[in-house]
C-alpha cells in the first residue's frame, strides 16, 4: 500500500510542516527568501573576493617594484650617508615607505591569519626576489599600528614623532594593517620599510560578512518578509472567512453575507457560496414544507378511511384494513419524524452530562427497565435537545433489543465519549454495514419491537455528525451491541 505523501515525510518534518495556509505560505516564502538570498550572497561574495584577488596582486605588484627600488637606493648609498637621507626623508618627505636601519632583524607580532595577506606577502616576496636576486632573504609580515615594533630597542610606532608618519602610515582614526619589509642589506645593517597598502582597507573590503552589509541585507529581506507576510494575510483572511461561514452553515448557525471585497477570485467564490448557501436554505424550508404538506394531507383521508372501516360488517376484514391504516399512519409518522429530527434549530451551550444522561437514565427505570449509570462530572458543548433526542434513540434500542443497558462516560484527549451498551445477541458483522439506512430492522428487532420504523439509529447518527462528532456501532466482547458517541471536547 502506498503512503500519502505527507506519511513519507520524516516526522520531524511533519511536525515543523504548518496546519494552516497562512502557516504554510509564509514558511514556503521565507524559506524561498532565505534561499534566494544566501544565493545572491554566495555569488556576490564570491565575485568579490575574485575581484579583491586581482585588485591585490596588482598592488602587490606595485608594491614590489617600490619596495625593490627604495633597496637598491639604500643599498647603493655609503653607509655614513644612509641615515642622513632617513632623517631627510622623515622632514621632508616624498617616500611611500616609513624607513629604519637597524642592526638585527626586529621581530613583528602578525595580524590573524588571513588568505587575502598571505596572498599579498607571498606576491611581493617573490617580485623581490625576481627583482633583487642577489639580496638575503626578505622578511615580510603585515601587523597592527598599535602593536608594530620599528627598532631592536622596542620602539613602538605609536612613540615615534607624528610628523614621522603621519603622511606615511595611517594610525587614526581607523587604522589599517601596515606591511612590513626587512632584508639585510649588509651584514649587521638591516633595512627596515613599513608601508600602506594602495587600497589600506583591502582585507576588510572583501568581506561579504562585514557588519553594515549585513545589516543592509537583514533590513531588506526583514522588509520583503514584511510585505510578503501582508499579503499572505491579505490573501488567507477571505479564505477564513468562507470557512466560518461554511462551519456555521453546517451547524445552522445564522452566519452574515461574506464581504465582496478582496481578489476577482475570492468574490466569484463568495457569490457562488452565497447561491449555494441560499439554494441549499431554500431546498431545506421546501422540504420541510413538502413533509408537512404530505403529512397533512395524508393524515385527513386516513382518518375518513379509518372512520369508513368502522361501518364494514366483516370484522375479519376491518381488522385488517385498520392494521393497513396503522401503518401506513405510521409510515407517515416516522417520515415526517425522519426530516424534523434530523434538523433541530438549536444555539450549542455548555451541557453537563450528568444531568442529561440522569433524566434519561431515571425515564427507564421508571418505565420498568434496568439502566447501570455512573456519574462522572463531565461537560460538552452541543445542541441539547438534538444530543438528548440522540443518546435517547440509542438507549431506546438497547432497551428494546437487550435485556438492560449500561451507559458509561469517559474522556480522552480532545474527545468526550458516550458508550451505551445493550445485553442483547448483538449484530452480525454483514448487518454493520446497513444499520444506519433508513427502514432497515433485523429479525431479531423486529421480533422485539414490531413498532420500530428503523430510523432511530440514522436520525442519532445525523445529529451526532452535525456536532463534529463519531457514532461507532460494535459488537462488545462481552456480548451485546456496544453504540460509541465521540464528541469534541
Amino acid at each position: 500500500m502506498h503512503k500519502p505523501p505527507r506519511e513519507r515525510l520524516p516526522v520531524w518534518l511533519r511536525r515543523a510542516w504548518p496546519q494552516s495556509l497562512l502557516g504554510r505560505l509564509s514558511l514556503v516564502m521565507v524559506a524561498g527568501l532565505l534561499v534566494t538570498q544566501l544565493t545572491a550572497s554566495a555569488i556576490w561574495a564570491s565575485q568579490l573576493r575574485a575581484k579583491a584577488q586581482v585588485e591585490a596582486q596588482s598592488a602587490s605588484l606595485y608594491m614590489a617594484n617600490g619596495a625593490a627600488g627604495a633597496i637598491r637606493y639604500f643599498r647603493s648609498l655609503p653607509a655614513n650617508y644612509r641615515l642622513l637621507q632617513i632623517q631627510q626623508l622623515r622632514e621632508m618627505g616624498g617616500t611611500r615607505f616609513f624607513v629604519n636601519l637597524n642592526s638585527s632583524y626586529v621581530p613583528v607580532r602578525e595580524i590573524a591569519p588571513h588568505p587575502l595577506a598571505r596572498s599579498v606577502i607571498d606576491t611581493i616576496g617573490a617580485a623581490l626576489k625576481t627583482d633583487l636576486p642577489h639580496s638575503p632573504s626578505f622578511h615580510l609580515a603585515f601587523a597592527w599600528p598599535d602593536q608594530l615594533v620599528v627598532s631592536g630597542d622596542d620602539v613602538r610606532l605609536a612613540d615615534l614623532p607624528d610628523a614621522w608618519v603621519q603622511h606615511i602610515l595611517l594610525l587614526k582614526p581607523d587604522p589599517a594593517p601596515i606591511l612590513v619589509i626587512q632584508t639585510e642589506i649588509e651584514p649587521g645593517n638591516w633595512l627596515y620599510m613599513a608601508a600602506l597598502m594602495p587600497n589600506p582597507y583591502f582585507l576588510s573590503g572583501n568581506d561579504p560578512l562585514a557588519w553594515d552589509r549585513l545589516a543592509l541585507q537583514g533590513l531588506s529581506l526583514a522588509v520583503v518578509l514584511l510585505l510578503c507576510l501582508l499579503v499572505v494575510r491579505s490573501i488567507t483572511r477571505p479564505l477564513a472567512a468562507l470557512s466560518d461561514a461554511a462551519a456555521a452553515f453546517g451547524q445552522d448557525e445564522r452566519a452574515p453575507p461574506l464581504p465582496e471585497t478582496g481578489s476577482r477570485e475570492f468574490i466569484n467564490t463568495a457569490r457562488a457560496f452565497s447561491a449555494m448557501r441560499e439554494r441549499i436554505q431554500r431546498y431545506i424550508e421546501d422540504r420541510e414544507r413538502l413533509f408537512i404538506s404530505i403529512s397533512h394531507d395524508l393524515r385527513t383521508p386516513i382518518t375518513r378511511l379509518k372512520l369508513r372501516s368502522e361501518l364494514l360488517d366483516d370484522e375479519s376484514l376491518r381488522n385488517e384494513f385498520e392494521e393497513d391504516l396503522d401503518e401506513l399512519d405510521m409510515m407517515v409518522k416516522g417520515a415526517l419524524q425522519c426530516v424534523k429530527d434530523s434538523d433541530i434549530h438549536e444555539n450549542p451551550a455548555e451541557i453537563k452530562l450528568d444531568a442529561l444522561l440522569g433524566r434519561l437514565v431515571r425515564s427507564a427505570q421508571l418505565a420498568g427497565h434496568t439502566v447501570a449509570w455512573q456519574a462522572a462530572g463531565m461537560t460538552v458543548r452541543a445542541k441539547p435537545l438534538a444530543l438528548k433526542r440522540a443518546v435517547g434513540n440509542l438507549l431506546d434500542n438497547a432497551l428494546f433489543y437487550g435485556q438492560r443497558a449500561e451507559i458509561r462516560t469517559y474522556s480522552a484527549p480532545g474527545t468526550v465519549t458516550i458508550a451505551v451498551r445493550d445485553h442483547g445477541p448483538g449484530v452480525p458483522e454483514d448487518a454493520f454495514a446497513s444499520l444506519f439506512d433508513p427502514y432497515v430492522r433485523l429479525a431479531h428487532g423486529r421480533e422485539r419491537n414490531d413498532g420500530g420504523m428503523g430510523l432511530g439509529l440514522g436520525i442519532a447518527r445525523g445529529i451526532i455528525e452535525a456536532h463534529d462528532g463519531q457514532l461507532i456501532l460494535e459488537n462488545h466482547p462481552e456480548g451485546g451491541l456496544n453504540a460509541i458517541i465521540r464528541l469534541p471536547a
